[in-house]
């Protein structure tokens, strides 16, 4: 691994009325991994950035979407070059 890696993991939740949506243009995004899912609106989004400014852009990005209701950050890990070997 050249760079560091930072991964977060989102819990969205959208209007279940507008969830197809939400989720399309969620695929639009760079970095950005759908998972579980609920089909009362709730979703696990996975976010691979290069660093904390990214996730905390991506965050406000994904809470700015049409029918989300919020965007909490549940996870984030950095992955750094120098552990990789481990």
């Amino acid at each position: 691994m050249a760079e560091t890696l930072h991964i977060a993991s989102l819990l969205v939740h959208a209007r279940p009325e507008l969830f197809e949506a939400v989720k399309a243009n969620l695929r639009l995004l760079d970095g950005v991994e759908l998972h579980q899912q609920s089909p009362l609106g709730k979703l696990v989004v996975v976010l691979e950035t290069a660093d904390e400014q990214q996730i905390l852009e991506r965050i406000d990005q994904i809470s700015n979407l049409p029918g989300v209701l919020n965007a909490a950050l549940v996870y984030h890990e950095l992955l750094s070059p120098e552990g990789a070997d481990e």
